[in-house]
């Protein structure tokens, strides 16, 4: 094994052991690559190798830093960020539940399908898993508590319901992915609505199938009422505003009226204007939106400083063309290979967040897909077709990732807001079904390419 191959398997090696150790992601990404880069400059000097590190590749990095604050797509992600804090301090979500509570009132299961309905709205307007799963279960467990749900289903089903955010757009993660690929973020917006709606639909389908099937595990709230026009009012006076505020957002986007950084500046406005016409808005809210968006906005960039000193580190290594003839070296077919690297994906999503993963471990696989034969047909328009249906089968095996036992991320986010009676294996009992679920729609997505490149091919047609 030449020194160069030594070198990357060590750096990884040092990144996983730091972080099990706890040290911040970004200072471990920032930090083993200021070592390793060190490491291969002395070990040029005394121990007679060549790894091609020297000190300009430090200097590499503050070049590579300055093109990533003049990047425009990026200012987006404040944006979508503010935009998904202030809905959530609108009260849109309160709305929401009372509202499209009464409209399911009467059927089995209707506090859970309105968990789910509320979810992928929340999901097309936050994007944000962590504040969508604790608002969810702040929201709803209490009531489906108290109605005499099966615990471990309405656990469950808040879970998956709040990890939509990371698939449907506006979702920053696409946001992030299409920057680090080089792909337009309005295709990855548009491949994105068909695989989030049907995964939100084959949801609504199983609770609904639960609540024929097995009705006392969701009964009726013993104040059911039936449906009447006043509901359906209430209903539409809660829906159409936040509608509205997505539809403009994301149409703007599709119909080619402004870039994702123009819509993403709408967007945080509409949600000041509905934050103000819910009677919601004050001064005191808008600076504690504005610090909770600089906070994670600060948290997403660190990390893209660390991973931009480890990833340029790791290329000057070698480690692209190292990763690449590793994966063409497996024996399997082209489909094989994409089955392998999302399950490494996968797994790996069980100890780093989606952010990690997007920055460093997207780019280093996205030339094995590029060289694969993958023959998934012809979509005029579209420069790269392989890879924006390559990024929709990562965000779906990120998104089960989130929902795996023992340590998906989505799991603590609802364990850390349920009451101390509530244990740990009540939450897996309750993800497991919908892990499948994803797991089906991911299958889905691998043998009907269509679903995911449909959309935004028919817009350039």
């Amino acid at each position: 094994m030449e020194a160069n191959e030594i070198l990357i398997l060590a750096m990884f090696g040092s990144f996983i052991l730091l972080l099990f150790l706890g040290i911040p992601v970004a200072w471990v990404l920032g930090g083993v690559g200021v070592a390793f880069a060190f490491i291969g400059y002395f070990s040029d000097i005394y121990l007679d190798t060549w790894t091609g590190l020297d000190f300009t590749t430090l200097g590499l990095v503050v070049n590579r830093l300055f093109k990533i604050m003049d990047n425009w797509i990026l200012v987006a992600l404040p944006m979508f960020i503010f935009m998904g804090n202030m809905l959530d301090k609108s009260g849109v979500a309160d709305r929401l539940m009372h509202a499209m509570q009464a409209l399911f009132g009467r059927v089995h299961g209707g506090l859970a399908i309105t968990v789910m309905a509320i979810g992928i709205i929340l999901a097309a307007s936050t994007g944000i898993i962590g504040a969508s799963v604790v608002l969810l279960a702040t929201m709803s467990l209490p009531a489906m508590m108290k109605q005499g749900y099966n615990l471990p289903l309405a656990l469950g089903t808040i879970a998956s319901a709040g990890t939509l955010g990371i698939l449907l757009p506006p979702s920053i993660m696409l946001v992030i992915m299409a920057d680090q690929l080089g792909l337009s973020v309005g295709d990855l917006f548009m491949g994105a609505m068909f695989p989030g709606l049907m995964l939100g639909a084959i949801y609504i389908v199983y609770l609904l199938i639960v609540g024929m099937v097995k009705s006392d595990s969701m009964p009726l709230p013993a104040d059911a009422k039936g449906v009447d026009w006043a509901v359906i009012k209430d209903v539409a006076k809660a829906i159409v505003p936040t509608f509205m505020l997505i539809l403009v957002v994301l149409g703007s986007i599709f119909a080619g009226i402004a870039t994702p950084t123009e819509a993403s500046g709408v967007g945080a406005f509409g949600a000041i204007l509905l934050a103000m016409f819910y009677k919601r808005f004050s001064m005191a809210v808008l600076k504690e939106v504005l610090l909770d968006s600089y906070k994670t906005t600060a948290y997403i960039f660190a990390i893209f400083i660390g991973a931009t000193c480890f990833a340029l580190v790791l290329r000057e290594l070698g480690g692209d063309e190292f990763i690449e003839s590793a994966f063409e070296a497996l024996p399997f077919g082209p489909y094989g290979v994409v089955a392998f690297i999302l399950l490494v994906i996968f797994l790996l999503g069980f100890f780093l967040d989606w952010i990690e993963i997007t920055l460093i471990v997207l780019p280093l696989l996205a030339p094995v897909v590029l060289s694969l034969d993958l023959n998934i047909g012809a979509y005029p328009g579209l420069d790269n077709p392989e890879m924006v249906w390559f990024v929709m089968l990562v965000a779906m095996a990120l998104q089960t990732s989130f929902l795996t036992p023992p340590v998906g991320f989505a799991l603590f986010y609802l364990k850390g807001v349920c009451p101390p009676e509530v244990k740990l294996t009540d939450i897996y009992k309750g993800v497991a079904p919908f892990i499948l679920l994803q797991l089906a729609a991911l299958v889905m997505l691998v043998f009907w390419p269509q679903l995911v490149l449909w959309l935004p091919s028919i817009a350039y047609g």
